[in-house]
């Protein structure tokens, strides 16, 4: 347990956050992160960037994976709309021997130890925990723990990035908040290649033939604009695996009910509509003027086959009547050699 001493008040320090994430997506973005952190000069301070997206599709591995880079003291901490002040600065709690003790939080830990901190979700917490954070986001670099009574510097290599989800159960981030958390960094859904890597390397175990049917079910939703993510994919792929180890499902049955068991019926009929129904022939404005309705090609199509059939049986009728023909030649001759006889 560390400990740290601030204007005579003893800190005890949170523990870093210690997981084995990487960065396989887009790596455009991942370079926006580490430009926002970049220090450039003495005088220079890191950027306090928000990373947005939909939920599931990477910003909180994204902003671990570059502060992995940066520092070894890598701190996550969860905003809920619960959140209060002291939960982000310092918690006081009664220690064995009935005095009181102080707890930093992980902000405050990275704050104090030069290591970087995630917010991870910050648009779900209210006005008045962000009205705690406003001097620590502007050149001031500080933030001040009522409950304590004390004001805590950041350490120059101190670094924060918050993460926003971009759906409706969040709210409206103040606008003087919103002008400290520059740059915003926008993180999409991954193209059809990064997705199957994505899936690769967090279900290494998984057959290509899952892994496959997954990310082309993923790749669909996402065109198609429907709220399923990667983190979805690697979750739909892992029960997947688990299914065929009993050795009593086919690959496309454990892909169906683990989707099915995972996201739900409706995403299932998605999955058999979409990504297993044979496609369907489109066809461009032009070929519909030039040929006619899918029907009425159709009907072409078929009538065309039974003129060819006609035909056929009419050069067969053909072939027949040119042989009797031969043959009533031949018996004529022989008539005539019998009269001459």
């Amino acid at each position: 347990m560390k400990t740290m001493t601030v204007q005579g008040v003893e800190l005890i320090l949170s523990q870093p956050t210690q997981m084995a994430l990487d960065w396989v997506g887009e790596p455009e973005v991942k370079r926006q992160l580490e430009a926002a952190w970049l220090i450039l000069s003495n005088d220079d301070v890191p950027m306090s960037p928000r990373v947005i997206g939909k939920p599931g599709i990477g910003k909180t591995t994204l902003a671990y994976a570059v502060a992995r880079s940066y520092s070894d003291n890598v701190y996550l901490l969860q905003c809920t709309v619960d959140t209060r002040p002291e939960d982000l600065l310092i918690t006081p709690v009664i220690g064995e021997d009935q005095r009181i003790r102080y707890h930093a939080s992980p902000l405050v830990s990275a704050m104090l130890t030069g290591g970087v901190c995630i917010l991870d979700e910050g648009n779900r917490m209210g006005e008045k925990s962000w009205a705690s954070l406003a001097p620590l986001l502007d050149m001031r670099r500080y933030v001040e723990s009522l409950v304590a009574g004390i004001k805590i510097p950041a350490h120059p290599d101190f670094r924060l990035a918050v993460t926003m989800n971009d759906d409706a159960s969040t709210f409206d981030v103040p606008d003087y908040i919103q002008s400290r958390l520059q740059p915003q960094i926008a993180l999409g859904f991954p193209d059809a290649e990064a997705e199957l890597e994505i899936l690769k390397v967090n279900v290494p175990e998984a057959p290509d033939e899952v892994l496959k049917l997954v990310n082309a079910f993923l790749q669909r939703s996402h065109e198609e604009n429907k709220p399923y993510t990667t983190r979805d994919g690697v979750n739909i792929s892992r029960y997947a695996v688990k299914l065929l180890h009993f050795e009593q499902h086919g690959v496309q049955d454990a892909v169906e009910q683990a989707l099915q068991q995972t996201l739900g019926t409706a995403a299932h009929g998605f999955f058999v509509e979409e990504v297993m129904a044979p496609p369907e022939v489109v066809l461009k404005p032009l070929e519909v003027l030039l040929l006619g309705s899918p029907h009425e090609i159709e009907f072409i199509a078929e009538a065309d086959l039974l003129e060819a059939d006609l035909d056929e049986d009419l050069d067969e009728d053909l072939d027949a009547l040119e042989l009797n023909a031969e043959e009533l030649a031949l018996l004529e001759d022989d008539d005539d050699e019998l009269d001459e006889v």
